[in-house]
């Protein structure tokens, strides 16, 4: 399908997920970028996480994780900025990073947070664009996020030696070509491209969720032996009965909803000592 018909009718589908009671969404730019503040009950926060979308850098959209972002801003009680980067094949690598980046710096300069009040979160290749964008800051900028939440987050976007095919949501023949158009004529090896080949060190407190059966399970289990091994603080669940990106469903699926809780839940505690 061509990617304008994908991205069409994914977001036609997005009304499927409901968002919690009392969501307030308002629409703002981060970045020159189209971006969304939703927060659920109090909608003065003094916290914030900067959200960033899945769809291997080239679908996805503000519609598509809306609820997502929704359900996280209730469990972690902060206002979550879910942000409209470039995608590819029209904006490759580093676009997209570029944007993220740039999103989360004027958080601090025009929206009055410091750097201890805003999480960097993503799902899939929004996981791994957030753990890109946090090591970025702390290199260039010597901004140091308050914490980051990695859902299967697609750390090394050029691997190529995936156990299997597909899994109930992943389909690698897609997921591959996804991740040329991404990278366009860069390196593959590149850490902004794929985090995984990046220092660890200094990273701020992690959790980082992934299902047992997907393709993505042993890209992300290497991650987290890679940041434990750099002293990073770092909350791994797995789940056996959850497919990639499950979170997606916290409107519909109990258990969707439970893992959402404990993303946001960490991100909350990770968020709380600035709240007063």
């Amino acid at each position: 399908m061509p990617v304008p018909a994908a991205r069409a009718l994914l977001d036609a589908g997005s009304p499927l997920q409901r968002l919690p009671r009392d969501t307030v969404v308002r629409e703002l730019t981060l970045a020159g970028r189209r971006a969304e503040r939703i927060t659920v009950g109090a909608s003065e926060r003094r916290t914030a996480v900067l959200y960033l979308h899945g769809g291997g850098y080239t679908l996805g959209s503000l519609a598509t994780h809306r609820s997502l972002a929704a359900y996280l801003a209730r469990e972690s009680e902060a206002a979550v900025y879910v942000l409209d980067y470039r995608l590819a094949p029209e904006d490759p690598y580093p676009a997209g990073l570029e944007d993220a980046v740039d999103a989360y710096l004027e958080l601090l300069v025009e929206h009055g947070y410091t750097a201890d009040q805003v999480a960097i979160a993503g799902d899939s290749a929004g996981g791994g664009l957030s753990l890109a964008t946090a090591r970025r800051l702390i290199d260039a900028h010597d901004v140091h996020p308050a914490a980051l939440g990695l859902i299967a987050p697609w750390v090394d976007p050029g691997a190529r030696d995936a156990p299997k095919d597909r899994d109930l949501v992943v389909n690698t023949a897609w997921s591959f070509m996804a991740a040329e158009a991404y990278l366009g004529g860069g390196d593959p090896a590149d850490p902004g491209f794929a985090p995984l080949h990046a220092d660890m060190a200094g990273l701020p407190p992690t959790i980082v969720h992934v299902g047992t059966s997907e393709v993505l399970y042993p890209q992300v289990t290497e991650l987290v032996e890679k940041m434990r091994a750099a002293d990073v603080t770092v909350r791994f669940t797995e789940y056996p009965k959850l497919w990639h990106v499950a979170h997606l469903q916290a409107s519909i699926l109990r258990e969707a909803n439970d893992a959402v809780r404990e993303l946001g839940g960490f991100l909350r505690e990770a968020l709380e000592p600035t709240r007063v």
